[in-house]
């Protein structure tokens, strides 16, 4: 459109006359026989090449403009953003927020609660109030965004305080929470069939079940730690690709890895700071092991060195840069229905962040 175009349509079918008309130049060249072929093609190449520099150039000055757009916004120091929880630390839990964005120049402004952009709501100059409902909890970081660029965050903080369990489609997705009648039996952590179906949840849907817990009192550095468990899953629904996933929640940046069968490690993936590693370009085959059965597990985070055993053999190990700030929480996530058992956290001067 900025080059004259009603849209991408007219533009290729205007290139295409173009196209067409060199070639019946290019035709009624050869009919009158003139021997120079080179020269007609330079000729036209020239013509491509006068037309190409400037609109390069053009194209060059808006990603340009677009870039320093993006990034400049004036009077940011007068925004304002905050949040008041409704109900306490209870589920779900209406947040209040308040903010002002009236002196910011931005095209557009947004709330968003967490790290999910789904959950974005938009927001508008002159107005100063908006409401959003948590129904997970933890330790989220609401963002003000002007544009796409966040320049104000809030955390806030909904703790459990106890284990809670709950399933979901998917990450991010709207949670049913279980209400298991006998969460610990015989020292460990489990879920039952008998506790969905008491929970109205449809053990035939596909869900990942997820047992979380969240402190009250944070204190401990995500950077310098020690988690060991025993862990199995049960199977529901005649999975394929059975797995676990741990989790250390942090205040900043994601701490988690998975495992499953060796035949569905290209389904694993893990994330500590910014180092991402998916299964589908990263070797995770030592992270194959039969999960529906009693593995043991390691995970040694220090100074930003992570090194993960399972059954005391070294599966994985990595670095990352930038520190997750303070442990949030603990949980345990898979497809099947989870067993957790000896279940100790700690920091590497072996005081207890959280001991079963």
């Amino acid at each position: 459109m900025f080059l004259g175009y009603q849209n991408w349509q007219t533009f290729k079918f205007s290139k295409r006359l173009s196209s067409e008309a060199i070639g019946e130049y290019e035709s009624s060249e050869e009919k009158s026989s003139l021997p120079d072929t080179n020269s007609r093609k330079k000729f036209a190449n020239a013509i491509l090449q006068l037309l190409g520099v400037p609109l390069i150039l053009i194209a060059i000055g808006l990603l340009a403009t677009m870039k320093i757009r993006k990034h400049v916004f004036e009077n940011l120091d007068k925004a304002h953003f905050s949040a008041v929880k409704v109900t306490g630390d209870d589920l779900p839990n209406t947040v209040i927020f308040k903010y002002n964005i009236d002196s910011v120049s931005a095209d557009s402004f947004f709330i968003q609660q967490s790290w999910d952009k789904n959950r974005r709501i938009r927001i508008y100059k002159n107005t100063y109030t908006v409401t959003d409902i948590y129904y997970e909890p933890g330790y989220h970081n609401a963002k003000l965004i002007a544009n796409d660029q966040i320049i104000k965050t809030m955390d806030v903080s909904i703790p459990t305080d106890r284990w809670f369990f709950y399933a979901q489609k998917y990450f991010g997705g709207r949670p049913k929470y279980i209400f298991p009648v006998k969460p610990i039996k015989d020292g460990y952590l489990h879920l039952t069939e008998e506790d969905l179906t008491s929970s109205k949840i449809d053990v035939q849907n596909e869900n990942q079940f997820l047992i979380v817990y969240f402190p009250s009192r944070i204190a401990s550095n995500s950077d310098n730690f020690k988690l060991r468990y025993r862990i199995k899953v049960n199977e529901l629904n005649n999975e394929f690709c059975p797995y676990f996933m741990s989790e250390v929640f942090c205040q900043r940046q994601f701490m988690y890895f998975k495992s499953t069968l060796n035949g569905c490690i290209s389904e694993l993936g893990a994330q500590f700071g910014e180092n991402y590693l998916s299964g589908k370009t990263y070797d995770f085959s030592a992270m194959g092991t039969n999960v529906e059965t009693w593995t043991n597990v390691e995970l040694l985070v220090n100074d930003k060195k992570v090194s993960i055993r399972l059954n005391n053999n070294e599966v994985f190990s990595a670095i990352y840069q930038q520190s997750c700030g303070l442990i949030t929480g603990l949980g345990f996530i898979s497809n099947g229905l989870c067993e957790v058992d000896s279940i100790e956290l700690k920091t590497l001067d072996g005081n207890d962040i959280f001991k079963n």
